[in-house]
């Protein structure tokens, strides 16, 4: 097949019949840019997982009917930039959205309510004689921190700690009036202790196994 030739829609090489990169990634763009309409099924919630699938089996078989090609070469040099930029995209969104998740523990550590924790736990003498003097958190902790306009706000921390002695899970609840967090539960569960260490209850100060 010479470079002035078209291709033959219904003849697809055998070599060209194989995975494609560019439709798998790239999925509904590819489609357009390949003329292969049914690509757009990928907008759609759910259906966009199986046909991400579907047009990386297919995608190259498509491609090649549904556009006119000067020869294989063409179509080969056509579909590996599609992959590449494709290939891109997906390095670029992972890297964000890495970041983004790295970054979540650091945002919900920066909160005054969660220094205010760690403090009262720290300075827990049951806390400190089942796990040791030297508290500290893990890097990955849970929760949620919001601040509304008005100044309220409610935050909500699962933070793993542990020393030298052992491990343990803290659970604490706090609130926001008037830009000042008070914490209104904190509990501490120590890995093989079964009743838990309350160190503050509805706002005041509790007890082992309150």
């Amino acid at each position: 097949m010479t470079n002035e030739a078209l291709n033959d829609p219904a003849d697809v090489p055998a070599e060209l019949d194989r995975w494609n990169w560019g439709a798998f990634f790239l999925n509904w763009i590819w489609g357009v840019g390949n003329s292969t309409w049914i690509a757009l099924l990928a907008l759609i919630p759910l259906v966009n997982i199986i046909m991400m699938i579907v047009l990386g089996l297919r995608g190259s078989r498509w491609a090649w009917r549904n556009r006119a090609w000067r020869s294989v070469d063409q179509f080969r040099r056509t579909q590996r930039t599609w992959g590449i930029a494709g290939l891109i995209v997906w390095m670029v969104v992972l890297g964000g959205s890495g970041t983004l998740v790295a970054s979540l523990p650091r945002i919900l550590k920066s909160a005054d309510a969660y220094a205010l924790t760690m403090k009262a736990v720290q300075s827990d003498q049951d806390v400190t004689r089942a796990l040791g003097p030297d508290i500290q958190d893990s890097f990955w902790i849970f929760g949620q921190v919001t601040v509304n306009n008005d100044g309220t706000g409610f935050a909500n921390y699962s933070i793993p700690i542990h020393g030298e002695r052992g491990s343990a899970n803290v659970i604490s609840q706090a609130t926001r009036e008037g830009k000042r967090w008070t914490i209104r539960q904190l509990i501490v569960n120590v890995e093989g202790q079964h009743k838990p260490i309350v160190i503050i209850r509805n706002g005041r100060p509790g007890g082992i196994g309150a």
